[in-house]
């Protein structure tokens, strides 16, 4: 067995490090993997660049990454739906305890949570990494490693597009055209949405969500007014959107998004940003303009694995950047930088294609 357990741990705000840590045993429950792709999430750089996210605090060295698909290579005995060399893309939340939130089908709500590459819980920007076995999903023979990292990401498109509501004919606002934005258009246009216009600040990003099926394509500055740019919505669109997905997280954006929405549609939160945020609350209320929120996402990776499979949807396009486990840094400055839009470190020094 190799014992090349080469992993990117993050120690504290802005240190990141490779490190090789033992590789783990796995439990009855559990599989070990052999990681093959893993992408870089905006959250791993926020916890690099800042020390946490909101009141997940780095206080222990930690292992990063939550976005993975590897190769099984051990099972643990009680594990009778995986074998070695079954290729499975990985859900990172895995309830502690049968609660009431477990127990209603919103595991993904439950407090007593683990959820890999959130501290404390270690990752998998790995070599090699544990983990329960009924929350890894194998992967059909024509759904790639990188294609099978990309379900953590549209899973959080899907779990969106469902809270909103989408459906046949409907207009969608989604604003940001990061990762994240970029799942959730091409799975509203998957579930039937005959209009998607996108805003963002970066044409580059634009340009991509037009390659991936947006009809409308909303470039806005920092210093847009909200309540003008939402008038640029509904202008371009001939209409309100029936539904808004904010993306960013920016108190500029949500302000939009309640604007742009037409009375008796929703609004869908996603980005995360501060705590405390402004918005025009009343303006919501008095045309019963329903904001949800997102945490994550919850039963998705079946969904996700089968929209890939019969190429309802493409997500190889989101992959700019590929970098071997080795050059880690320089990966995650490139997401820090904002530089293409997915970036994929290949953790298997003997396999580095998709």
């Amino acid at each position: 067995m190799d014992t090349d357990n080469l992993s990117v741990v993050l120690h504290g705000k802005g240190d990141l490090r490779l490190e090789q840590r033992p590789v783990p045993e796995p439990g009855p429950n559990e599989v070990l993997l052999q990681m093959h792709s893993v992408g870089i999430c905006g959250s791993d750089v926020h916890f690099w660049q800042n020390g946490g996210i909101g009141d997940s605090v780095v206080k222990k060295p930690m292992v990063l990454g939550h976005e993975a698909a590897g190769r099984v290579l051990r099972v643990g005995t009680g594990v009778t739906h995986l074998k070695p060399g079954d290729r499975v893309a990985i859900e990172p939340a895995v309830p502690s305890e049968m609660d009431e939130f477990v127990k209603s089908g919103h595991y993904h709500l439950s407090p007593n949570i683990f959820f890999y590459g959130r501290p404390p819980d270690d990752g998998t920007i790995c070599r090699y990494y544990k983990h329960s076995a009924s929350f890894c999903y194998k992967l059909p023979d024509n759904v790639t490693y990188e294609e099978g990292a990309l379900i953590e990401p549209l899973s959080v498109g899907i779990h969106a597009c469902r809270r909103a509501g989408v459906t046949l004919g409907s207009s969608v606002l989604i604003c940001g055209a990061g990762p994240i934005g970029l799942v959730t258009l091409i799975v509203a246009k998957a579930m039937g949405a005959s209009q998607v216009i996108i805003s963002d600040l970066s044409a580059e990003r634009l340009a991509k969500a037009k390659d991936l099926g947006a009809d409308f394509l909303l470039p806005v500055k920092r210093e847009d007014a909200p309540q003008e740019i939402a008038r640029r919505v509904e202008g371009m669109l001939s209409g309100m959107p029936h539904i808004s997905i904010e993306c960013t997280g920016v108190e500029s954006g949500i302000q939009t998004a309640i604007y742009a929405t037409r009375s008796g549609g929703v609004v869908v939160l996603v980005g995360l940003g501060e705590k405390m945020t402004t918005v025009p609350l009343l303006n919501a209320a008095v045309r019963e303009v329903d904001i949800k929120g997102v945490c994550r996402y919850c039963n998705t990776w079946p969904l996700a694995i089968a929209m890939v499979a019969s190429k309802q949807v493409d997500v190889k396009p989101l992959v700019t950047h590929r970098f071997p486990l080795g050059q880690a840094v320089q990966a995650f400055e490139t997401t820090r930088q904002r530089l293409g839009v997915k970036v994929m470190l290949k953790c298997d020094k003997n396999d580095q294609n998709p």
